[in-house]
């Protein structure tokens, strides 16, 4: 019999809507983000924050059309409880990790708020283009109920694209499972024309958004519901949708002893002396996957 979970769950799906100049991106992760989270003891808040961001680095990874480049995803603040919350994508590889005042966090008690966590800080956005192309980078305020809808003020300032986002967490007996939906109105460069994604009440776009702002969290996180499904839900009254199997999701933590030594070598010996410890060694720690490497250098 085929595990409906493994089946249906740690893999991206994209689609389109060609009537409506409408693209999206569809996710559910399982395995992977159990993997990533075992990595510290995060207490139930921390959890279903990094939970929601590591999918929102996903359905916004997912939009890089090269396989090579990457999306790094960067919540912080001065101050805040949440001092670091850090993702990145890179080709169905996802890594995520949280830096927090423990003690301050429990002062907050059950479900805490975006802003009881953060305070006043900022959403930072990288793309790293693959070939050379360079990076670019949105800076926002951290403002709104979840990180999703920072994500979206994200698109609407920095890329002047509506985007309404969608996601869901849940805690489980045996870890956790997340999901999310991302629905975007698509940039139209013909000369001459207006540029659809510089009006949020394009009425193409106001009827994408009905349609997809109507996902049920149940549906995010339902692990016996194929992404696929879901999207049909959604979208089976539209002439046409186009579906687009995308990567299969893992932790992906890229820490190796030969990537260290290579970063270190590239400091002056005077600093490396001033790395070593009592032995000699040079231990590095790694806050992805918590592990320390012992560097001789």
């Amino acid at each position: 019999m085929t595990d409906r979970t493994e089946t249906f769950s740690d893999k991206l799906l994209g689609f389109t809507i060609p009537a409506h100049n409408a693209r999206g991106k569809a996710v559910r992760l399982d395995r992977a983000i159990d993997e990533i989270l075992a990595a510290h003891d995060y207490p139930p808040a921390i959890t279903h924050l990094l939970a929601e961001a590591l999918v929102l680095a996903t359905l916004i990874g997912g939009l890089l059309k090269d396989e090579s480049g990457q999306l790094t995803m960067q919540a912080q603040t001065e101050g805040g409880v949440v001092r670091l919350l850090v993702c990145d994508y890179r080709n169905g590889q996802l890594r995520g990790y949280a830096d927090f005042d423990r003690e301050r966090l429990t002062e907050l008690g059950a479900n805490p708020s975006l802003f009881a966590l953060f305070g006043k800080g900022y959403l930072a956005v990288t793309f790293d283009m693959a070939g050379g192309d360079g990076r670019y980078q949105g800076i926002v305020p951290l403002e709104g109920e979840t990180l999703a809808e920072a994500c979206e003020t994200y698109f609407a300032q920095s890329e002047q694209i509506p985007t309404l986002i969608r996601v869901a967490a849940r805690a489980r007996e045996n870890g956790c499972i997340a999901g999310g939906l991302l629905a975007q109105h698509l940039p139209d460069g013909e000369e001459g024309r207006e540029r659809l994604h510089a009006r949020t009440d394009h009425p193409e776009w106001e009827h994408v958004m009905a349609l997809a702002g109507s996902t049920r969290h149940e549906e995010l996180v339902d692990p016996a519901l194929s992404l696929d499904a879901l999207v049909w839900r959604l979208f089976h009254e539209e002439e046409e949708v186009r579906v687009q199997p995308g990567a299969s999701i893992a932790r992906g933590c890229r820490c190796s002893i030969e990537h260290y030594e290579e970063v270190i070598s590239r400091f002056p010996e005077e600093d490396r002396a001033e790395m070593r410890d009592e032995t000699g060694l040079i231990l590095v720690d790694c806050a992805f996957c918590s592990k320390v490497f012992e560097i001789e250098a």
